[in-house]
């Protein structure tokens, strides 16, 4: 009987889900929000005080996504090592991840410089004003770009991840070992 992996499957998309859909929200409502605070010296707190809260959550999230890879990579390898295409394809998968976890602790760290200028005069969560000092404007530039680049990796990741489930297919299984005798097959000749 094969051995089932369900649990770290579920831990490798219920993290990137939630890392995927957190940073997405984030770009969208906590962002956006922050410009809707009357006074522009209290926007950058409105923006950071909602990714403070969820900075703990969004790093458990980060962890099982990457534990439950590990598993599942190292449950796989012969199937990686075997296959051209799956080797191609868990090679981008880590490569994105790695991205994105960059592009995550990067984020992080700009957000601690954006709450550590207390009292700047904002647009929005990511969005200078004309009285913002340059210093804050080239901060928020940056995390303007990171906002919508994490859910684009992480999206990327999970296209990735729909098409290996895909490869698990059995008759994908089979065309990935035996090539053109199971195409042979399927196709009744």
């Amino acid at each position: 009987m094969p051995k089932r992996d369900t649990l770290v499957h579920a831990m490798h998309d219920i993290g990137l889900a939630a890392w995927f859909g957190g940073s997405l929200a984030g770009a969208v409502a906590v962002n956006g929000a922050a410009a809707d605070v009357p006074d522009p010296a209290m926007r950058p707190e409105a923006a950071n005080d909602p990714w403070s809260r969820w900075g703990p959550v969004s790093a458990l999230a980060i962890g099982v996504h990457l534990v439950g890879g590990a598993v599942l990579l190292r449950a796989n390898r012969d199937l990686v090592a075997g296959q051209r295409w799956v080797a191609l394809q868990a090679a981008a998968k880590l490569v994105l991840t790695g991205a994105a976890l960059a592009v995550t602790g990067y984020s992080g760290a700009l957000g601690r410089k954006l709450h550590a200028a207390d009292g700047a005069a904002v647009e929005g969560g990511a969005t200078a004003s004309v009285s913002t000092s340059s210093e804050v404007a080239h901060i928020q530039r940056q995390l303007g770009a990171c906002r919508w680049l994490i859910p684009t990796l992480t999206g990327a990741i999970s296209v990735l991840a729909a098409l290996d489930a895909e490869q698990q297919r059995p008759v994908r299984r089979l065309s990935g070992m035996f090539g053109k005798q199971v195409r042979w097959l399927r196709a009744g000749r």
